[in-house]
């Protein structure tokens, strides 16, 4: 039986898990910054804008929650080399997918603010789909346990 904590991991697993923290970081803090807008804020974006979040249902932005929240412990328990980064990325993944359904086909964001806009959000797909695979490739190598 191999012993995981004795499979050396590359350098290339530390850089990414701490780009990963950095990115699902950015994530928590774009999150903190939707939830404490204050009306002055929200009254200084454009009508387009305020028209948007004003049409975003709740349950959008719960999955954005989720999506930073479980993404950022993902990133955390990967850097413990903890194989529950797999599934935390794996539940930040679905969430993201969930919050970028409503955007590219319930909402008509890009139609008001044109698709120039989608470059974002399908990196943020990307990068999830990214982090969720690599989690579990790093499981597979015996790089977690």
């Amino acid at each position: 039986m191999t012993n995981h904590a004795q499979v050396p991991v590359p350098a290339s697993f530390w850089i990414i898990a701490v780009i990963a923290l950095l990115w699902n970081g950015l994530g928590v803090m774009a999150y903190a910054s939707h939830l404490m807008m204050t009306p002055e804020a929200f009254n200084a974006l454009s009508e387009a804008d305020q028209q948007l979040m004003n049409a975003t249902p709740e349950w959008v932005n719960i999955a954005f929650g989720v999506a930073v929240i479980f993404g950022m412990l993902a990133s955390l328990v990967l850097l413990f080399r903890k194989k529950l980064a797999v599934n935390l990325f794996l539940i930040s993944m679905l969430a993201v997918f969930v919050q970028m359904a409503h955007m590219f086909i319930i909402s008509d964001m890009f139609q008001v603010k044109g698709w120039e806009m989608a470059a974002m959000p399908a990196a943020i797909i990307v990068v999830a789909i990214f982090l969720w695979r690599y989690a579990a490739s790093a499981h597979a190598k015996y790089w977690l346990n």
